[in-house]
């Protein structure tokens, strides 16, 4: 099993450094790559793919696949589809291997919202991004009340490259336009 080559965290203030981040992600990202998702409901989960979505160019409409399992989301131009899979609900890798993953994995990005734990086997090199709203939320009166909407809050994002795909050099690369993609929209100026 590989371990965690790289790690990168930072505080998003509100959704939109949610969707630059994502955004900036997404341009870096290449067929083949896996990305997993964690984070409590209304994390932004949803927001950072469907902004990833924009970083990859493909065709709008991203929305949870809650009860459909998967999406595929076709590139606008050369670049790769964008499937999009909710794992929730599956119990383990057996369930994952249902979905055939493997035969899409080569020419595609794959972004597993509740994936940790159940899609590692899929590849030797992924992504695994945890959205914490937790972190920096203030204290609620019914904890056991969970929105699915969205919140428009701080919330921690962190970051681990595994395996070979990001290499130092690679993962370099990606943390440099994460922070610029941040900045620039704490500054209010467009990322290049």
């Amino acid at each position: 099993m590989s371990k965690a080559n790289q790690e990168f965290t930072c505080q998003l203030t509100d959704l939109a450094h949610t969707e630059a981040l994502g955004q900036a992600l997404g341009e870096q990202l290449i067929a083949g790559d896996l990305v997993i998702l964690t984070g409590a409901l209304g994390a932004g989960k949803t927001t950072l793919t469907q902004s990833l979505g924009i970083g990859l160019n493909v065709r709008e409409g991203i929305i949870s696949p809650t009860f459909v399992l998967a999406r595929q989301h076709p590139s606008l131009g050369e670049g790769p589809t964008l499937i999009h899979v909710d794992a929730y609900r599956l119990k383990d890798q057996n369930d994952v291997d249902t979905l055939d993953l493997e035969s899409t994995l080569a020419e595609s990005v794959t972004v597993v919202e509740w994936g940790l734990g159940k899609v590692e086997h899929l590849t030797d090199s992924r992504l695994e991004i945890v959205l914490d709203r937790e972190a920096n939320a203030p204290a609620v009166d019914n904890p056991w009340e969970e929105s699915e909407e969205e919140v428009d809050e701080p919330r921690e994002f962190t970051l681990k490259a595994i395996g070979p795909r990001w290499d130092s050099e690679n993962f370099a690369q990606l943390k440099d336009n994460l922070r610029s993609a941040i900045n620039a929209q704490r500054t209010g100026e467009k990322h290049a």
